[in-house]
């Protein structure tokens, strides 16, 4: 049984793999390039002249010329003069040093030949390709076989939000429902990655489902009891000009309230879901209602930790929002009251509701998967 029962999983996980490389190579529709006349390369930067910066403060402004080498594209071997415009910002500013790998774009004229190079940024994907390889070695090293689920899960999920729910939202479709239908491929592929084809993980899947259900029906009642509005969102603004006025921004805004706290939704689904199927086969003549209490009870010690860490990572994420109005010496109920802190607060208050539901949801779920007809009293 558990040699078949391997094997599932083993085929279920290629399985996905396979969806994953398909789901890789699927163009988005949104390839086309605004350079038209460019091509991105990488480059290293053999010297600069910082003589046209005007430092300020913090702050530098100009221009930093740097002679580079192009070490990648059609013009491989080229080397000629780019341009680093700083703004003044230090957020959007870098500034370049001899060796360093820069991420550039040639600008050419009608006939192709290079007039023109654009400091783009330093070239960071080398680097960030390493780390995700040294994470998936350390993660296969202490999981063994599960660290290769937990990757390709974390590889679907990645892909299902890039190639499916980015370009079918900005096609014209519902943000709200394209983030319920994202959320709920990855909770189901997630769930039956890490705890396999099974009961256990069919009760998880249901509670979480639901969970979520209910997270999206009540951040879509709360944001309209505070009158939030989705271009909260960073950025989100931005798309309107760019030309989807289209777009539901507050539905965009409630689908990734509900995106943000499926993790931990399905986290503790899970928790309670396995903890059930553990106390049903120590003690096999246990009751449908003892069973739930037991499920409801071990969701009780997961709650708390859980709503924890959904405040301290929506309020991480606006930290530095919140210094600078403690800096200015903002009253507090003007910082209550603001938009940008209400959503986090509607993002907060609604994630926590869903941990809240998950945990008796799944329990009655579990127990009536665990527990046979006629055995429930």
């Amino acid at each position: 049984m558990n040699s078949f029962r391997r094997r599932g999983e083993v085929v279920f996980a290629v399985i996905l793999a396979v969806v994953s490389l398909v789901l890789f190579v699927v163009p988005t529709g949104f390839q086309r390039s605004i350079y038209v006349n460019a091509e991105g390369a990488r480059a290293r930067v053999i010297a600069t002249d910082d003589s046209m910066i005007i430092q300020t403060g913090l702050f530098r402004q100009g221009d930093q010329r740097c002679t580079v080498e192009v070490l990648s594209g059609s013009h491989k071997g080229l080397v000629m003069d780019g341009v680093n415009m700083l703004s003044g910002s230090l957020a959007d500013d870098k500034v370049f040093k001899p060796g360093d790998i820069a991420w550039v774009l040639v600008e050419r004229d009608g006939d192709d030949n290079p007039i023109f190079i654009n400091m783009i940024d330093h070239y960071r994907l080398g680097k960030e390709l390493l780390g995700a390889l040294v994470f998936a070695a350390v993660l296969i090293l202490f999981a063994r076989f599960s660290g290769v689920r937990i990757i390709i899960s974390f590889i679907f999920a990645f892909l299902c939000i890039w190639k499916m729910l980015i370009p079918a939202t900005l096609h014209g479709l519902n943000p709200l429902f394209m983030c319920l239908a994202t959320l709920m491929a990855i909770t189901v592929t997630t769930l039956l990655l890490v705890g396999g084809v099974n009961r256990r993980s069919l009760a998880a899947i249901l509670g979480a489902l639901s969970s979520s259900l209910a997270t999206a029906l009540v951040g879509h009642v709360m944001t309209s009891w505070l009158a939030i509005h989705g271009s909260v969102l960073e950025q989100s603004e931005s798309l309107l000009y760019a030309g989807f006025q289209n777009l539901d921004l507050t539905s965009l805004f409630i689908g990734v309230v509900a995106l943000s706290a499926g993790g931990a939704i399905m986290d503790l689904s899970i928790d309670v879901s396995v903890a059930m199927a553990e106390v049903k086969d120590h003690a096999p003549g246990i009751s449908r209602l003892e069973l739930v209490k037991s499920g409801i009870a071990v969701g009780r010690a997961g709650v708390g930790t859980q709503t924890t860490t959904l405040l301290l990572a929506y309020m991480g994420a606006w930290l530095s929002v919140m210094m600078v109005y403690m800096a200015q010496s903002t009253p507090t109920l003007n910082i209550l009251t603001g938009k940008m802190i209400a959503s986090e607060i509607v993002q907060t208050l609604t994630g926590c509701t869903g941990l809240v539901l998950v945990t008796p949801l799944t329990s009655l779920i579990a127990g009536w998967l665990y527990v046979p007809a006629g055995r429930d009293s």
